[in-house]
């Protein structure tokens, strides 16, 4: 998500799986607001509605999460951060979101059902 001016750019990640929201850089660094106001930016998103429409945004325009083709960790319940396959991860064929019920839909290899996230 970018949120700015015409100084000065900021773009946030937000995700598919989890309701964390995290500041990704500022653009260009020289002009960047204060590190309060980011703060305050990021508290604005992560609130639950925001969120929300971030994501029925970014899947109405992408119709991707960016979450095939990674691997899920079966025992932390997250997207693995290394990559390739070890124990306890599965890879994530294919994956959704159903904006009407603000849900991710994982398909992950091997799985029969779909592993279904209310965020």
């Amino acid at each position: 998500m970018h949120v700015g001016t015409n100084a000065w750019n900021a773009r946030f990640e937000f995700s598919f799986w989890h309701n964390g929201v995290r500041l990704w850089d500022v653009m260009p660094i020289e002009e960047a607001p204060s590190a309060v106001l980011l703060e305050e930016l990021r508290q604005v998103i992560k609130q639950a509605e925001n969120l929300r429409h971030a994501r029925e945004l970014w899947w109405l325009s992408r119709q991707t999460l960016c979450l095939d083709n990674l691997r899920w960790d079966t025992f932390a319940h997250e997207v693995a951060r290394q990559k390739g396959a070890r124990p306890g991860t599965v890879r994530i064929l294919s994956a959704r979101f159903d904006e009407a019920q603000n849900m991710t839909i994982l398909h992950l290899a091997d799985k029969n059902l779909p592993l279904e996230i209310k965020l």
